[in-house]
This record gives structure tokens, C-alpha cells and sequence, in this order.
């Protein structure tokens, strides 16, 4: 039978709508029922006869699932961002289960398993060709209860652990304010009040000075509709959600309006990870202009569920219409391609420059320095002899991505060079950014009229 467990969540959970269903009889018939009327695909041509409930399933798109009472209540504690189990986001993988992410309280993370590794074995079962779904059944359990994991390290080590389940939560939202007044907001999921956690971190962040931002969608599967159409209200321009269409109708659905909006130049994260809800929001701000989508091209799923509970108290989530971005972008099957694309994990970075050169548009780029040392001194030349001047706000260098400049000593080499010394090695693969601000002053000359700027990127 197919079923989805509350652990492949945070990837996989599929957009939501609520919908009630009379008592029709037994289960399999009120299924049957429902399917002929509301199913949004090709009707089984042996519907009627069908002798079980996982025999309609298994001709069915795989977004539509049965859900025992229990695997419902773990689905929707899910979207919620509370669950038990291990504490992982996981996606297939040629050889396994990989883990693209971990959560700080989770068993996964308390003993060593990091993004990057791959699940071998669950309890003595090889994970290779395994579905999400069939993982997440093997994974999670009761709370208390132990599964035993054999992975595969980046090192090419295999190493056994067992962890013990336990209940954890994911925040739904985080924020920070990252250097250059920009306010960073990522959402695990659309959860009911998501959209209003993300305003409530707008408006904490613009307390603290934020005047542009960045939302991050990455590696978020989506949850309920509603919260997608609050929170693509909140972007300027943008009356409208998501383009509908069910078996019996179709149209454009509105979004919910907002006094208080992101700024036009906000810019939106998204990767291949990013399904369903987050992808009916990336394409109606890309239809409508309303934000800068940057990163890789999204899941692909623009198709839409319904659920209906039995009369046994068990559940029936059901593909009941498809949807597109308000303008026409589609979705379902081929993903939703940014504005600007860029390599996997660098979508941050990358939007948080070009945040930071927004605001500092008279500054020129001089040069890039790729695959540096970690240890590496920046030599900064001038086409004229500079006074003396080792005040460091006349240069700075900023690890893209984060909050704070990175600490510096700046010394002079020469009448026309300086030399800037970061005061601890840099990180290892992380990109940086040397701003040199038009401070320095000329023996000789008309002062600096423009800045300059250099980007950087360290050696893994």
C-alpha cells in the first residue's frame, strides 16, 4: 500500500486543501466514490471492481495516498514542523538515502550524521533503490524505539549507528540580518501560520535596520495552500496566487492582500528541493515581477491534494486538480527556472552580493580571486600615492551569506599599496567579498570618486 510517514516531510509534503467526506459505506467504497468524482487523472478502468483500497492507489498518480488515523496525525504534525523520529531531510539517491539536511535536536545530529551522507541499510534492509516513502516507513516508529543505521561518509567510510526516536521540533522560520541592512527570513515549510511567522520576522528585522531581504525557499516541499497565497500576498504586485483547474472548473485564485510588503527587489531562494507550495509561490512573483528568483530549477510538482477522511477514521489524499503559475508558467513536471540561476549552494551568496552591490552602485569590480588560500593577504594597489591611513572602515571584508565583516589588519606596503590581513584564516569553500570604500585620500589629486570591489572565493 502507498503511504507517505511524517519523516520525508519536509521534502515531500504536498499541497494541502481540507475537505469532508459523508459516510458512504465501507472504506473502499466511499474511495471508490470519491476517485470517480473528484480524482483529477485517468479513472481506472477497473474502478468498480477494484476488491481493495491498494489496488485504486497503485493505479493512481503518486501524490494520491492512503493514510491510516495514526500516519495522518504524523503527516499533519509534519507540516508543523513537529515529528518523531531521527531528525533528517532526505532525498533518493543511486546508492541509497541521502541526507541533504539534519535538525539540531534530532538523534541523527546528536550522533555525527551530517548532510552528505548516505543511508546504506535500516535495521539490515539495503536502502538502494529505495523510495522517500519506503525509507520513511523503515525510519520512523514510535518514541522510545530504536533503528539501526549503516552510512556511507563523504570519507567513503561506512559507519553503524542506533538511535533512539524521539519527538523534535523544526522551526518554521529562521531569520537574520545579514551585513548590508539585509534582512534574511528561510521557511521549512507551509505550515498554517507560516505566513505569518515571515511577517513577524520582516517587521523584527526591519526594527533592527533590514532594508532589503531575502527569503529562502531551498529545500522546502510546501504544506498548505492558504499559507502560499498569504505569503505571495505579501510580495508588491501580486493580486494574484496560482492559476486552478479541477475536473469540473478553473480560474485564477487571488492572493490574500497585506498593508505591509516586502520591498520590489526582495530575492527569493529556490533549489530542486523546492516542491509544490514553494513552487506555486516562486512562479506567481515570477509571472507577476514581484521578486527576483534566484538558484536552481524547482521540483515540479504543480498538481494539487485534497483530504478525505473515512468513516473508519483513516484518511484519502487525492489529486484533485493541477495548477500554474497566474500568468502560465508551468510547473508540473518541468520546475519553475529562476531569474538568475546559479550553482547548487550558492544561491545565498550569490543574492547576497548583488544585495550588497545594489546599495553600492558606484563601486567598480576590479578583479575575482577564485580558489584562494585560507591563509591569503590581499595586496590593494592604487594608481596614486595614498597618505598614510590604516583606518580599517576604509576597507572591509565580508563573508557573503553572513552578518558581520570579517576582522582585518590593514598596513601600508608602499606609497600605492596596501596590504589587507584577515586576523584568523578564512573558510575553507566559502565566498567572500573585499569592499575598498573611496576614503583613501590622495597625496596629490582629486580624492576617490568611486569605490571598488573584489570578489573572492577560498580553496575547499
Amino acid at each position: 500500500m502507498k503511504r507517505f510517514s511524517g519523516f520525508a516531510i519536509i521534502l515531500m509534503v504536498i499541497s494541502m486543501l481540507v475537505a469532508p467526506v459523508s459516510a458512504l459505506g465501507a472504506p473502499l467504497d466511499e474511495v471508490k466514490q470519491i476517485v470517480r468524482e473528484e480524482y483529477k487523472g485517468e479513472i481506472p478502468a477497473n474502478l468498480q471492481s477494484a476488491t481493495s483500497i491498494d489496488d485504486i492507489m497503485n493505479q493512481l498518480d503518486p501524490y494520491s495516498t492512503y493514510f491510516t488515523k495514526e500516519e495522518f496525525e504524523a503527516f499533519s504534525n509534519s507540516i508543523n514542523n513537529t515529528t518523531t523520529g531521527i531528525g533528517v531531510v532526505i532525498e533518493e539517491h543511486e546508492i541509497g538515502i541521502h541526507v541533504v539536511n539534519t535538525f539540531d535536536g534530532g538523534a541523527a545530529s546528536g550522533a555525527g550524521i551530517v548532510s552528505g551522507d548516505i543511508i546504506l541499510e535500516v535495521d539490515g534492509t539495503s536502502t538502494e533503490k529505495m523510495s522517500i516513502q519506503q525509507a520513511s516507513s523503515l525510519i520512523t516508529g514510535k518514541e522510545g524505539t530504536t533503528v539501526h543505521l549503516v552510512v556511507l561518509k563523504e570519507t567513503n567510510k561506512k559507519e553503524s549507528y542506533t538511535l533512539t526516536r524521539k519527538k523534535f521540533h523544526v522551526p518554521v522560520v529562521t531569520k537574520k540580518l545579514l551585513y548590508g541592512n539585509t534582512g534574511y527570513i528561510a521557511i521549512n515549510s507551509f505550515s498554517e501560520n507560516g505566513a505569518k511567522l515571515v511577517q513577524d520576522a520582516k517587521n523584527a528585522l526591519q526594527k533592527q535596520g533590514a532594508t532589503s531581504f531575502i527569503l529562502d525557499l531551498t529545500n522546502n516541499g510546501g504544506g498548505y495552500v492558504p499559507t502560499a497565497e498569504e505569503l505571495i500576498g505579501l510580495f508588491p504586485n501580486s493580486p494574484h496566487a496560482y492559476y486552478l483547474e479541477t475536473r469540473g472548473q478553473s480560474g485564477i485564485v487571488e492572493s490574500v492582500e497585506h498593508a505591509s510588503l516586502f520591498p520590489k527587489n526582495t530575492k527569493v531562494l529556490v533549489n530542486g528541493y523546492s516542491a509544490s507550495a514553494s513552487e506555486m509561490t516562486a512562479a506567481a512573483l515570477l509571472d507577476q515581477k514581484s521578486a527576483i528568483l534566484y538558484g536552481q530549477k524547482t521540483y515540479g510538482k504543480g498538481t494539487m491534494q485534497t483530504f478525505y477522511e473515512l468513516s473508519d477514521g483513516s484518511f484519502l489524499k487525492l489529486t484533485v486538480a493541477t495548477f500554474t503559475g497566474p500568468k502560465g508558467t508551468i510547473i508540473n513536471k518541468t520546475g519553475v527556472t529562476p531569474n538568475v540561476v546559479t550553482e547548487a549552494e550558492k544561491e545565498l551568496t550569490k543574492a547576497h552580493l548583488d544585495t550588497i552591490l545594489e546599495t553600492n552602485k558606484t563601486y567598480k569590480k576590479i578583479r575575482t580571486l577564485s580558489n584562494i588560500p585560507a591563509s591569503k593577504e590581499f595586496t590593494v594597489t592604487f594608481s596614486k600615492e595614498i597618505k598614510a591611513n590604516k583606518d580599517q572602515k576604509n576597507m572591509e571584508l565580508v563573508k557573503l551569506g553572513e552578518t558581520n565583516g570579517v576582522p582585518i589588519t590593514i598596513s601600508q606596503k608602499s606609497p600605492k599599496q596596501f596590504v589587507v590581513k584577515p586576523n584568523a584564516p578564512l573558510e575553507k569553500g566559502a565566498a567572500y567579498l573585499l569592499l575598498i570604500h573611496p576614503t583613501f585620500q590622495p597625496k596629490n589629486g582629486t580624492a576617490m570618486k568611486n569605490g571598488a570591489y573584489v570578489e573572492v572565493t577560498v580553496q575547499p
